[in-house]
């Protein structure tokens, strides 16, 4: 019997070979996380046609390295409690001025505004087809 799971076309397996979470519900629980720490422009860019890198970009940025680091932390907690995902690779979390946190089919971003603007991520990758997460409440 075939398993038509939506985990099934996702590019990658986790460290442990047992396939990630589903990259849809992922992306909702990062994007919840960085809400609820007021992150700003969150973006998410489709990359899976242009790279083999990951499937997906979560993009945010904030003003203050405080800030940076609470949308980590709280990325990184929610994807732990709701998921039982924690991130392959983190990085940037010293220095929290562009903090990158793998999850192997979702590459989280999380920027200081000047350097997002300087780094222009979404200009980079502008044949991705894109989705700006806006809060609802």
């Amino acid at each position: 019997m075939t398993n038509t799971s939506p985990q099934e076309d996702q590019q990658f397996t986790s460290v442990n070979n047992r396939k990630t979470a589903d990259s849809d519900r992922l992306i909702e629980v990062i994007t919840e996380a960085m809400l609820d720490r007021k992150a700003e422009d969150i973006t998410v860019l489709d990359v899976h046609e242009l790279t083999t890198l990951t499937d997906k970009f979560v993009v945010c940025h904030a003003s203050t390295d405080v800030q940076i680091k609470a949308i980590a932390n709280n990325i990184t907690k929610e994807t732990k409690e709701e998921l039982g995902e924690q991130a392959w690779r983190e990085e940037g979390l010293e220095s929290r001025r562009w903090v990158i946190l793998d999850y192997v089919n979702v590459v989280v971003h999380i920027f200081k505004k000047e350097l997002r603007d300087y780094y222009a991520l979404e200009r980079m990758w502008n044949d991705a087809p894109v989705r700006k997460i806006e809060d609802e409440s």
